[in-house]
């Protein structure tokens, strides 16, 4: 008997959602514009970039690695500037992102093997656009100076270092981006599902016919919760049949241990989204306790800065972040194929929160309703 009341309550619960209009879309929407956007838009990779170089030197050398600047796919147009007075304000105006200068003696220098040097300005108001740039530009010209030493010489070494990026072959950040998706999408998903049930329950008048129902709290508790589940299994998917198909990031673990982690995750976000649900009486207040919650987890994820990169103080504070755990799993499954044993030091800190936060969104959801 109970089984079908918290059955007949998910029902309900799911009719409520996907009846309305504003919570379909907010349901819907997000999934499929950031799936298409994201994967573009938040990348670290420089292309189309302008540069200038201000170039003193009229060598070989200088001329030679300027052509390979030309060529470079990061840098679509290059400034030619003549003095140093129109790099300032080249950089000033936001003309160019950085600036190459090579110094009068540089070829001379190079054919001595004098450790010649260049300059390169950065604009630091795009301090990490500029900082990623400048290692292009330091590449090409640590390469063409390796291949001049080795000319000069005569004596170059055959044995080349090949390097090889493991699970992500060709560098493309879309497959840092993807798999980190699931986390923040299904996020939005489950507390907007879980938050804004109650809430909308006391402003549309039915939070008394529920209490007076033959439902227990802990029956009402779990039938506001496998909708939360439900709609963060579905939105796993889309994302998954979207890498796969539409960006070609081949999935490489196991569909039975990326569903598990779904809802163990899930089942982590429920206590924080039913809790600011018990917590405000309108959607407006619900709404503002999801953004409360999702900016720091976001920004405490490892997503946007690595997490040892962090204060040791905040590092110690992400354990308790579900989404850290989460974003960490699906990079694992998605591109590694790891194994169980491998993400249950992941795995395991997402039921203790689950546990911890249900348990106490429990007892004040308990406590409001009497």
């Amino acid at each position: 008997m109970w089984i079908y009341r918290i059955v007949t309550l998910v029902k309900k619960e799911l009719l409520l959602l996907f009846k309305e209009k504003q919570t379909r879309m907010i349901l819907i929407m997000p999934v499929f514009l950031q799936v298409i956007i994201f994967p573009f838009a938040a990348t670290l990779n420089v292309t189309n970039a302008t540069i200038g170089v201000y170039r003193e030197d009229t060598g070989q050398a200088s001329y030679e690695i300027i052509q390979r600047l030309i060529k470079t796919e990061a840098f679509s147009t290059i400034l030619f500037l003549d003095s140093a007075e129109q790099v300032e304000n080249a950089i000033n105006r936001g003309d160019i992102l950085l600036s190459v200068n090579f110094p009068g003696d540089f070829t001379a220098r190079l054919v001595r093997q004098d450790n010649p040097q260049v300059q390169v300005i950065l604009d630091g108001r795009h301090s990490n656009s500029a900082q990623i740039a400048a290692n292009y530009v330091q590449q090409v010209i640590m390469q063409y100076q390796q291949e001049s030493v080795c000319q000069l010489q005569g004596n170059c070494d055959s044995n080349q270092l090949i390097i090889r990026h493991w699970f992500n072959p060709n560098l493309d950040y879309k497959w840092f981006v993807l798999p980190s998706l699931v986390a923040l999408i299904t996020t939005i998903g489950v507390l907007i599902v879980t938050a804004l049930s109650i809430a909308r329950e006391r402003e549309q008048g039915t939070f008394e016919q529920l209490l007076v129902s033959p439902l227990t709290t802990l029956q009402i508790f779990i039938g506001k919760a496998i909708p939360a589940l439900i709609v963060a299994t579905a939105q796993g998917t889309v994302i998954l049949v979207v890498g796969i198909f539409a960006y070609q990031i081949a999935f490489q673990g196991s569909l039975l241990l990326y569903y598990f982690c779904i809802l163990a995750y899930g089942l982590s976000l429920i206590g924080f989204g039913l809790l600011i649900s018990a917590l405000c009486s309108t959607q407006q207040q619900a709404f503002i306790g999801i953004i409360v919650f999702l900016v720091p987890a976001i920004l405490l994820s490892g997503y946007i800065a690595p997490v040892e990169n962090m204060p040791e103080f905040l590092q110690h504070i992400t354990v308790i972040n579900p989404v850290r755990h989460f974003t960490e799993l699906t990079k694992e499954i998605y591109l590694k194929n790891v194994s169980f044993a491998i993400i249950w030091k992941s795995l395991y800190p997402l039921f203790l929160i689950a546990m911890a936060t249900s348990s106490f969104a429990y007892f004040i959801f308990k406590k409001r309703i009497g």
